[in-house]
């Protein structure tokens, strides 16, 4: 530790002190957390799994989300709303995820209102987008970090997902989401991707609503379809 929360890693990059405890967050902080995201399927998928996080660690889901993807049908949520209790059984047998009956449940039936939620709104991303929290004043040092465990954006949206029949998405989640997908920025201040994160948050362009059902994000770093990626962690 250098202080305040970060870390300098081997290779001389100064992180978040848990971007550089195992080699699956380093990647997943460096290429994933903060980056802003537009795509429904990929956004409907990282509310599903903060769900399946809810009394575990992320990363136990983090290392189980190739296994997740090939149970849920990549986390397109048309399909998964077509899932039936033969397909609740399955995922119960399957011994490479959390095998949650409650979660498993919850991610049918948010797929479900996924699908009810395109067709009022036009796109699951340009309804989260709307309740994008205005950027704090300045990056985050650990104490801040430690004291924002949610916030009147995360509790408006977590809110009003209950109304519409969402399970598993209370404030605390909602906003582990939103600081994964970039709807904020809590990189610590002294993070080298901090200012990776402002840079992508500043170039991309705020969905609207139904304009973004098959949007393919970018991979900032290699500049490759995100969708061409398998073997690696997606940002």
């Amino acid at each position: 530790m250098i202080g305040d929360g970060l870390v300098r890693g081997e290779d001389g990059l100064v992180r978040c002190g848990w971007g550089d405890s195992t080699p699956e967050y380093r990647a997943y902080h460096d290429r994933e957390w903060g980056y802003p995201v537009g795509n429904d399927v990929r956004l409907f998928e990282k509310l599903s799994l903060e769900g399946f996080q809810s009394g575990l660690s992320w990363l136990t889901i983090l290392r189980k989300r190739e296994d997740f993807r090939r149970a849920f049908a990549g986390f397109e949520f048309e399909r998964i709303a077509q899932f039936d209790e033969t397909d609740v059984e399955r995922l119960m047998a399957d011994t490479s995820i959390v095998r949650h009956r409650g979660k498993i449940e919850a991610v049918v039936a948010n797929a479900r209102r996924a699908v009810e939620l395109v067709q009022e709104e036009g796109s699951l991303a340009g309804y989260l987008w709307r309740f994008e929290p205005g950027p704090h004043p300045a990056r985050l040092d650990r104490a801040g970090l430690r004291d924002l465990a949610h916030t009147p954006e995360s509790r408006a949206l977590a809110r009003d997902l209950k109304r519409r029949g969402w399970r598993f998405v209370g404030p605390a989640t909602v906003y582990a989401f939103m600081q994964a997908m970039g709807l904020v920025n809590d990189h610590l201040a002294g993070c080298w991707a901090g200012d990776e994160v402002d840079r992508a948050r500043a170039a991309f362009q705020r969905p609207s609503q139904g304009t973004t059902r098959g949007v393919t994000d970018r991979d900032p770093v290699a500049g490759r379809p995100l969708s061409t990626i398998t073997d690696e962690p997606l940002r």
